[in-house]
């Protein structure tokens, strides 16, 4: 989802070791090299074996919901998270979101397993402090306010404010599900690298519609299932979007990301993007690829390509691995469960992959060749998720899928339920989660600001 913070650029993304290419090299990167780079460490084939997940929750009043924490109480809840003795790597959003990311995992349940303890500690700790983990995907509430100060997200706004007010509501307000998997094989196939790279774009709309859980009711996103789509979308006119699925997917990437505008540089004196060192650049118009040409304020180093390719927001981003950022934060405790199973059975089982592939590109040919998530079949999911009769029908064929697949890859009887009682409470109804967050602020009678509901309709949309 957001730029990775307060920790340095390169998390500990699962599955596989951080890709970073920094290193203590502060000699200029040449454009050869930097396409070499990238081609590298953006998929690293083989077949397909790990899985991982990050977890981004917006943070509560227990007992108000409605009411911005303060920054101090923010501040405190995440000291007390960073110092649990976690297997997850913890880190903060600008906003004061809360991200737990796996470590990389040989099997569904170990990964289940790593982020489950790490949850239920962080839950018990910030519960004896009054604040909880809420699993929507874009915080309606007002005003946004950023809680990291750094010079890099100062730099990080002004570049999103030439654009509009959806780059500070993406910092600040919004929180997803992401799931990583291999990038697959490198010869052809149905686990192929190329494959899997085409089909995430495929079934990405797919698993916006289902698991939409941002419904907006003002704003520029009024009535949309997935707000938080919306916003991605409208972030500027290339970072957010993803690159041509023709041709080789490692070509491809390397020329999407280093025709990218750059979005901030920072200072010759930083040890890296966490050091302050003073005021960032915000250039205009300046692609990394025009900065290796000497275009920018000084030359480009490995550090800097490294920093320019986390801010890069494409629904799928090829990290070594493929990170699957579509999916929206989700309700009650085990809702992550539901997009994190589903989408490891979708890519890892051959059956159900092929199952799931085809009907992604039967869905997907009829809306035209416009990058996600601009184009007709994702623009629909977003702003009317399942209720879309063909986004729908795909749903229920790739959750039957999934759901044929979990045991094969030994998900245990907790997983396999948590599947199927999303599949029989929303997939198979036609509804997503975005529903009952708009049933719960039907039925609120609490003088709760509009787009948030109170607490006792909050408990009542969590499985």
């Amino acid at each position: 989802m957001t730029q990775d913070s307060p920790a340095p650029p390169v998390r500990a993304h699962a599955p596989g070791p951080p890709p970073g290419l920094a290193g203590p090299d502060p000699s200029p990167l040449t454009e050869t090299a930097a396409e070499d780079l990238v081609r590298g460490i953006c998929f690293k084939t083989g077949p397909p074996r790990l899985v991982g997940a990050e977890l981004e929750w917006l943070l509560l009043d227990a007992e108000d919901p409605a009411r911005p924490l303060p920054p101090a109480r923010l501040t405190a809840a995440h000291d007390t998270a960073a110092a649990l003795p976690l297997r997850s790597r913890f880190t903060v959003e600008p906003g004061g979101q809360l991200e737990l990311s796996s470590p990389p995992a040989a099997s569904l349940m170990g990964c289940v397993g790593d982020l489950q303890a790490d949850l239920t500690a962080v839950r018990e700790a910030l519960g004896a402090q009054g604040v909880v983990l809420d699993g929507l995907g874009h915080d309606l509430r007002r005003p946004l306010r950023r809680l990291l100060d750094h010079p890099r997200y100062a730099a990080m706004e002004t570049y999103f404010d030439r654009t509009g007010p959806a780059g500070r509501a993406m910092m600040r307000a919004s929180a997803s599900v992401q799931v990583c998997v291999d990038a697959g094989h490198e010869e052809p196939g149905p686990l192929g690298h190329g494959r899997r790279w085409r089909f995430a774009h495929l079934l990405g709309a797919v698993l916006v519609s289902a698991f939409a859980n941002s419904p907006a009711d003002s704003g520029p996103y009024a009535g949309w299932r997935c707000s938080r789509q919306g916003v991605w979308s409208d972030l500027d006119t290339a970072r957010a979007l993803a690159p041509p699925l023709d041709g080789d997917p490692r070509e491809v990437w390397t020329r999407h990301a280093l025709d990218t505008a750059v979005m901030c540089v920072r200072p010759a004196e930083a040890d890296g993007p966490d050091a302050a060192g003073g005021a960032w650049e915000v250039p205009r118009g300046l692609s990394f690829r025009a900065w290796l040409r000497g275009a920018g304020p000084r030359p480009p180093t490995a550090a800097d390509l490294d920093y320019h390719l986390t801010t890069l927001f494409p629904p799928v981003r090829p990290r070594g691995h493929l990170e699957l950022r579509m999916i929206d934060a989700q309700p009650g405790e085990d809702g992550w469960l539901v997009p994190v199973a589903v989408v490891h059975a979708l890519f890892d089982d051959p059956e159900a992959a092929e199952t799931a592939y085809r009907v992604a590109k039967g869905l997907a040919d009829t809306h035209g060749p416009r990058p996600a998530p601009r184009n007709p079949l994702w623009l629909s999911a977003a702003r009317h998720g399942p209720r879309d009769p063909e986004l729908r029908a795909a749903a229920r064929a790739c959750f039957r899928a999934a759901a044929e697949a979990l045991p094969r890859l030994g998900a245990d009887t907790r997983v396999r339920d948590a599947v199927g009682e999303f599949t029989e409470r929303f997939v198979r109804r036609g509804r997503c989660p975005a529903d009952e967050v708009d049933d719960a602020r039907a039925r609120s009678t609490t003088a709760a600001p509009r787009g948030t509901a109170s607490a006792t309709d909050r408990k009542e949309t969590r499985p």
